[in-house]
């Protein structure tokens, strides 16, 4: 069961790791869903770990990405003088717009705690074997969408197709993958703002390329990837037969 960082601190008690929320993990339905698995999979491998619950501020992405630093600056310091509060050594998150901030723009402004994607923390849980892989069963074929924020800005390709393959999942590659992959249409503060008048949806170019490819499932890492995922397949009427999830729930009908 998660517990607030100050119920630690009131115990005089010391945690793991804290695992960063996020807003869409604590406020958009279909991704606490997500937030509900992960915390399943970490009590599942035995790590102690807190939240912040509402201590935890917006990391300030969507006001930097928008043009608003003084916003950004402010609720910096606001988080990182909480976590230095608590001693947070190490974070987890499952957003890479979340992780990409805390990891690479909150050193500029006293940030120290180490930070980590979820996938990379469930790759080490996989590894180490505090989390194991159940039966035989092989997940049904998967297409994965890289996240520009977490390939492309942090250079993390591999560890989500790690989680899937520990699965021994049918885990196909699109044309454009890695470094090369198609956004989703949301980053930069792009998820506000609506397309110019003609113009095709990004996700919708990019739901196209991936349902050609015909996959069971689309395997994403990332709350804005997920909401524009889903939208895409919801615009084809497809989803009934392509489910749109993050890698820790593909992982968790196996595990947990």
């Amino acid at each position: 069961m998660a517990k607030l960082a100050r119920d630690y601190a009131a115990a005089g008690d010391t945690f793991d790791i804290l695992f960063w929320v996020g807003c869409a993990g604590a406020f958009d339905d279909r991704y606490r869903r997500v937030t509900a698995t992960f915390a399943q999979l970490l009590d599942k491998a035995g790590i102690k770990y807190a939240v912040l619950g509402d201590e935890e501020a917006c990391t300030g992405d969507p006001a930097r990405r928008s043009g608003n630093e003084f916003q950004f600056q402010m609720l910096a310091a606001q988080n990182i003088q909480t976590m230095e509060m608590y001693g947070v050594k190490k974070v987890v998150t499952a957003c890479p717009h979340c992780f990409n901030t805390l990891k690479n723009e909150y050193p500029e402004v006293g940030g120290t705690a180490e930070v980590l994607h979820h996938s990379q923390f469930l790759v080490q849980l996989l590894e180490s074997g505090a989390l194991k892989v159940q039966g035989e069963d092989k997940p049904s074929r998967i297409v994965y969408h890289d996240s520009c924020f977490l390939g492309r800005a942090n250079d993390v390709y591999e560890a989500p197709r790690e989680v899937i393959r520990a699965l021994k999942a049918d885990l196909m590659e699109l044309k454009r993958s890695r470094a090369k992959g198609l956004c989703c249409g949301a980053g930069g503060a792009q998820m506000f703002k609506e397309p110019e008048k003609g113009d095709k949806d990004i996700n919708i170019e990019r739901t196209e390329e991936i349902l050609a490819a015909n996959p069971e499932q689309i395997a994403v890492a990332c709350p804005f990837c997920m909401t524009m995922m889903s939208d895409g397949v919801k615009n084809k009427e497809r989803e009934a037969d392509v489910k749109v999830r993050d890698i820790s729930e593909i992982l968790a009908d196996r595990v947990l």
